[in-house]
Parts: structure tokens; sequence; C-alpha cells
């Protein structure tokens, strides 16, 4: 019987549908974030799949794991140097219809005042009345948003975007068509005039050295004084001190940020998501990294791990590899 280690709080929550789309006889073991009894440490070094999200200097060695599979989309906390050669790694998505509905919300936020002129009204305010020319507002669907990276999230954003009758612009490392949802293509050394084009800019790049600060100071410079900017990619690819700047200084209107710079650690739930006060800043919308959090997001992730489990029990191709195994390394 095949042993399935889950990892960590946050992968257990897709025990129950990882379970259920499972074909192969297996035992599942879930096991806490801290692996501190000597039950717990064996069962990891011992088993034949891992699934979590994360793996550094601290955790036990595996001996006989053929699959890391990481329960996400990213993989910057799983420190790869260190898992042993005969481990394939995988990561998973499922989680661009969220994303795509949350950037969506987010737009319409920003541009139909609904919950202002609700506080005003309740207030005997009727200052956001119709008939006043102070009052008029922009329709999404004469507006351009930029699409910073073109994966699954991007990709159902665009969808999106395009049944609101927007522009969709994208800036991606890979040539995009210019069909489709995709009105115009930017490479990546075109970034200040794909900047400019837009109304809306949408960061849902992953974090690596070649990301890491990439929208900055520079990159606010060349956008609409009144673009928002949307992160739902990896905090730090948008520089820190760059964002609180351009916001407090108005370089652009605003900003939804829903991947941060500092995050609790295993059990906290409080602590400020920057080393910056934006919670101090008027035309900022704050989210605490929930924007893919969908009960969708949780079914497909636990069939996508699923099926990688099955395809690697049954000798078939793994699908969404970040590192293949290296077996000759490994004897």
């Amino acid at each position: 019987m095949t042993n399935i280690v889950i990892h960590g709080e946050t992968a257990a929550i897709y025990a129950q549908d990882f379970k259920a789309a499972l074909k192969a006889d297996a035992r599942v073991d879930i096991l806490p974030d801290a692996l501190e009894t000597q039950a717990d440490i064996s069962a990891y070094r011992q088993a034949d799949v891992l699934i979590g999200n994360r793996f550094g200097a601290a955790m036990p060695l595996p001996e006989r794991a053929l699959l890391y599979q990481v329960c996400a989309a990213g993989y910057d906390k799983i420190d790869l140097d260190r898992l042993p050669a005969q481990l394939a790694v995988c990561n998973c998505f499922g989680h661009g219809d969220a994303i795509a509905e949350y950037v969506m919300a987010a737009i319409l936020l920003r541009q139909v005042p609904i919950a202002q002129s609700h506080a005003a009204l309740k207030e005997g305010d009727w200052t956001h009345r119709a008939g006043t020319r102070s009052t008029l507002r922009r329709e999404i669907g004469d507006m351009t948003i930029g699409l910073l990276g073109y994966g699954h999230i991007g990709k159902a954003i665009a969808r999106r975007a395009k049944a609101f009758g927007m522009k969709v612009h994208a800036a991606n490392r890979s040539i995009i068509a210019e069909a489709g949802d995709v009105d115009r293509y930017f490479p990546m050394n075109a970034l200040a005039d794909f900047y400019g084009g837009c109304d809306f800019v949408v960061v849902s790049l992953p974090l690596n050295e070649q990301t890491e600060g990439l929208v900055d100071a520079a990159a606010f410079a060349s956008m609409k004084p009144d673009a928002t900017i949307i992160n739902v990619g990896r905090g730090p690819v948008i520089d820190e001190q760059a964002l609180f700047s351009a916001l407090k200084e108005g370089v652009i209107g605003g900003a939804v940020i829903d991947t941060w710079y500092r995050y609790p650690g295993p059990g906290e739930t409080t602590g400020r998501p920057a080393t910056l006060p934006f919670e101090t800043l008027p035309n900022i919308i704050m989210t605490p990294h929930n924007s893919a959090w969908s009960t969708g997001l949780v079914r497909r992730r636990g069939q996508e791990m699923a099926a990688n489990v099955d395809a690697l029990l049954s000798g078939q191709p793994l699908n969404d590899l970040v590192r293949a195994a290296r077996l000759e390394q490994a004897n």
C-alpha cells in the first residue's frame, strides 16, 4: 500500500477532495506543521508521496518518497536543492477562475461607487445621485486592463475582462498572439509602453530572481496618474517602497493588494503585512492573500493532486512538473 503524507494545516484543507478523487489504494496520514513527535518524523521520512507547501532545513529528509506534490502554484518555500534527487516535484493550479473573479470585483469596486453611495445615503446624503456631472463614472468597457504575466491567472482574467468589453493588453516573456482575448502583446523589454496604455495593471507573475522588484519606481512613473495596480501574484514582485511612495504621492490612482511582504507564522492570525504603513493610505484596498480562496479552488487542487499521484503509481507522465526525478544521482 502506498503511504501518502499530507503535511501542514494548509495542505490538510485539500485532504477530503484529494482522498475522494484518488483511485490508488493508499494510506493517507495528515501531519501537523511542526513535526515534533518521533511518530510524525518517522511517518514523514517513510512516506512514498509528500504533499505540502514548505520544505526547509528544519524538515526531516524523506528516505523513500518519489513525489513531492506542492499543494499550491508557488513553490518558493520549497528548498529544491535540499530535497533528495529521487523526488519529482510538481505544483498545482486550479486558482485562475477564483482570482479572475477577485480581479473583476476589485475593478468594479474601484469604478462603481456602490459602497460609498450606500454609506452616504444611510446618512441621508444624496451626493452620489445621478443628474450631476461631478458624479459621472467611466464604464469599465471603455477601459484597458494590462496583464503582467499571461499564465493560468492572466488567461482567466482576460476572458472575463473581454466579457465586460475591456481592451486587454498583455506583457509576457513568451510571445502571445494578438487574437482572441488579447488585443495587444508587449515583450518584457517594452514594459514602459505597456504600463502607459493601461487603466488597470494586474500583476500575476511568480517570484524569482528575474521578477523580484520588477515593478519599481520607474514602472509607476510610466503609468497613468489615475491607474490602479492589482497584485495577485507575489508581493515582492512589486518593490515595497516604490508602491508606497507611488500611492502616497499620487503617482498612480490606487492599488488593490492581495499578496504581501510579511506574513504571520504558523498558528498566528495577526501581524502587519508590510514594513511600511500601507493601512494609512486612503487609495489602497488590502486583502489577506485570499483572492483564490474558494470551494472551487480546493476541489480542483484536490483532484489535480490525486491525478498526479495516480499517474506516478501507474507510470504515467506527471502534470505541472517543477523538477524531474534524478534517479541516476540517487543511485
